[in-house]
C-alpha cells in the first residue's frame, strides 16, 4: 500500500512538473559523470550535444533503458545511431518515457560536420509527443537543437548548446504548453588517457542555474569509472564502463536524497 501511494505521489508531481514535456538525458555514461556531456564525443550525444559526434569516426548504435527512482512508470528507454558520411554525420535518436496511459516520445534526425580541425557545428530537428490518460489522442510538436563544439588543444573541448530556441510547445485543449528553452555550456579536459574531467552549467528561461561536474577515471585498458555530482538539489551520481572488441556496456546510478536511486544501462556497438 505504501509502495502503491508514493508511485501515486511521483507520477502525480512528475506529470504537473512536465506537463510541457522535458528534453531527457539519456545514457549510462552521461547519467554516472551528473549528465555533463556537453562535449563528449559518443553516440548518446545525440541527445546531448549532437556537434561531438561529429568526432566519430564509424557506425555507431546503442541502446539504453533508466528506471527512475525504480518506479515502473516512470522508466525510459531509448535508442540511438551514428552514421559518418563523406559530407558529415548523422544521427538518429528516439526515446520513449512513461507506460501505460502516460508517455512522451522523442524522435530526433541531426547532421553534425567539422567545419575546421577544432571547431564543428550541429542541428537537430525534433518531434515530441505526449499521450495522457484523459486524452484520446497524443498531442505533439517540432522544435529544433543546435550546437558547437570547440577544442582549442588536443586535450581541452569546450562546448555550448540550446534545445528549443523557438519556445515551441503542445497545443492541447486547455491550450498551448511551451516545452522550457534549454541553455547548456561547458567542456572538459584529458589529463592523460587516464582521467577525464567534465564541467557544465544548465540554465533555463524559468529556473536558476544547474552545475554539473563528472570525473571518468580508467585504471586499466577498457575499464572505466566514474563518478559525478549536480545541484541544486544536489545529486549523487556513479557508474562504471567496460570494452570489449567493438561493443561497450555502461552502467550508471544517480541517487536523489527524497527521491532515491535511479539505475541504467546501456549498450553501444561500434563497426
Amino acid at each position: 500500500m505504501k509502495k502503491t501511494f508514493l508511485t501515486f505521489v511521483l507520477i502525480f508531481v512528475w506529470l504537473a512538473s512536465l506537463l510541457a514535456t522535458e528534453n531527457h538525458p539519456v545514457g549510462a555514461r552521461s547519467l554516472a559523470l551528473s549528465n555533463a556531456f556537453v562535449t563528449i564525443p559518443d553516440v548518446w550525444s545525440t541527445f546531448h550535444n549532437q556537434a561531438s559526434i561529429a568526432g566519430i569516426n564509424g557506425f555507431t548504435a546503442g541502446i539504453f533503458f533508466e528506471s527512475r527512482y525504480l518506479v515502473d512508470e516512470l522508466s525510459l528507454a531509448a535508442t540511438s545511431l551514428v552514421l559518418p558520411v563523406s559530407a558529415g554525420t548523422f544521427g538518429f535518436s528516439f526515446y520513449q518515457f512513461g507506460k501505460g496511459a502516460f508517455k512522451e516520445n522523442k524522435v530526433g534526425l541531426s547532421f553534425s560536420k567539422q567545419l575546421s580541425g577544432k571547431f564543428s557545428a550541429a542541428v537537430q530537428l525534433d518531434y515530441f509527443s505526449q499521450r495522457l490518460p484523459e486524452n484520446r489522442k497524443a498531442f505533439g510538436f517540432a522544435t529544433v537543437e543546435i550546437g558547437v563544439v570547440y577544442s582549442p588543444t588536443k586535450k581541452l573541448f569546450l562546448g555550448a548548446h540550446v534545445f528549443n530556441p523557438v519556445a515551441n510547445g503542445i497545443e492541447t485543449n486547455e491550450g498551448k504548453q511551451k516545452s522550457p528553452t534549454i541553455f547548456r555550456l561547458g567542456g572538459h579536459y584529458c589529463f592523460d588517457k587516464t582521467i577525464l574531467v567534465t564541467v557544465e552549467t544548465e540554465k533555463d528561461l524559468k529556473n536558476p542555474f544547474i552545475l554539473k561536474t563528472g570525473i571518468e577515471f580508467s585504471p586499466v585498458e577498457n575499464l572505466a569509472l566514474r563518478f559525478g555530482i549536480s545541484g541544486k538539489p544536489v545529486n549523487y551520481t556513479a557508474g562504471i564502463g567496460y570494452s570489449f572488441g567493438n561493443i561497450t556496456t555502461d552502467i550508471g546510478f544517480g541517487y536523489h536524497g527524497n527521491l532515491g536511486v535511479t539505475p541504467s544501462v546501456s549498450i553501444q556497438i561500434k563497426l
